[in-house]
């Protein structure tokens, strides 16, 4: 059996952040976000990262990443392109933006035959995530009749910005393990030790801690693409040609998956703090947060240390994984 592909996501503009964002120096020694996803993927087990980006920024994701990431595992590129639809479509005129994470993850199809996970390239998901969906892909349930997934689940109140609301792709499971359906919640913002949000009809709606929500960590059998392009085509035929902002999103997507019987979701939620950069201001905590998993020698300093080759092989995870019903 081939080992799974690990598939980060980065060709997004980052417009609240403003500019390249998944290219941010977060670490102590000038290290990316990425740079902890990939160092953490190869002590779970993977071999090979697949790196969705946008022709234009190839150059500087190379020199910034993906040259230094090559001399740990695999490295490979897909491009996220607007001309990449359906024969018969076009983008429309003066659309710039990418057409959201079903499309990114279609970019990589003619790179990725395995099975292979899915993460954004500006989150910071730990250790754990990555070992409890790589031990899903490498040991999946043998029920054939349906396609089987994994999504790596983490409780809304510990990915919240202190700087601004944030989008959640919120979860709802039948109770063992399985998820039935996740909604986007748009507006989310701390409050207390839980959070809050603002509904559709103006209403404050309180939201306790400990609802498990998405942050993009997906694992899939191979044959996901085949759906997910026939879900991309719907959109781009319904939607994609009226609304030039519209996003073809990977959780929707799923959700069809998941509503026509199609695929089975496992969710395996993690206690681990996420960080991400959805604004400026978030740099300063996200910086220190990782300062202080380097100083506990969760991480070494520098991350890719030059004189010791074996150094990530060494370094054993000792945690057991959470994957808690949700």
């Amino acid at each position: 059996m081939k080992k799974p592909v690990l598939v980060i996501m980065a060709a997004g503009l980052g417009s609240r952040f403003g500019g390249l964002k998944q290219l941010e120096a977060v670490g102590p020694s000038g290290e990316v976000i990425m740079d902890y996803s990939i160092f953490d993927a190869k002590r779970a087990g993977f071999e090979k990262v697949v790196f969705i980006i946008k022709r234009e920024d190839e150059s500087e994701f190379k020199k910034t990443v993906g040259n230094r990431a090559a001399e740990q595992l695999e490295v490979e590129y897909a491009y996220q392109e607007l001309t990449d639809v359906p024969k018969g479509f076009a983008a429309p005129a003066g659309r710039v933006k990418p057409w959201g994470t079903t499309h990114a993850v279609l970019a990589a199809r003619s790179a990725v035959k395995e099975s292979f996970a899915v993460i954004n390239a500006d989150d910071y998901y730990g250790l754990n995530a990555f070992v409890m969906v790589y031990n899903f892909l490498v040991n999946p349930p043998e029920d054939t009749r349906k396609q089987h997934y994994v999504m790596a689940g983490y409780y809304l109140e510990k990915t919240l910005s202190d700087h601004g609301a944030v989008t959640r792709g919120v979860c709802e499971g039948d109770g063992s393990g399985r998820l039935t359906r996740i909604t986007e919640c748009s507006g989310i913002e701390r409050s207390g030790k839980g959070s809050k949000m603002t509904d559709k009809k103006g209403n404050l709606v309180e939201i306790p801690p400990g609802v498990v929500v998405s942050m993009n960590f997906w694992g899939f059998e191979n044959g996901v693409f085949k759906h997910l392009q026939n879900d991309f085509e719907q959109f781009i035929k319904y939607k994609g040609q009226e609304d030039p902002d519209a996003e073809c999103l990977l959780p929707a997507s799923i959700g069809e998956l998941i509503m026509n019987g199609i695929g089975d979701v496992r969710v395996l939620s993690t206690k681990e703090e996420w960080h991400g950069i959805t604004y400026k201001e978030d740099l300063p905590s996200v910086k220190a947060a990782l300062a202080a998993k380097h100083k506990a020698e969760i991480y070494p300093s520098p991350l890719w240390k030059k004189d010791d080759a074996h150094a990530v092989k060494r370094l054993v995870y000792d945690g057991n994984t959470d994957g808690e019903e949700v």
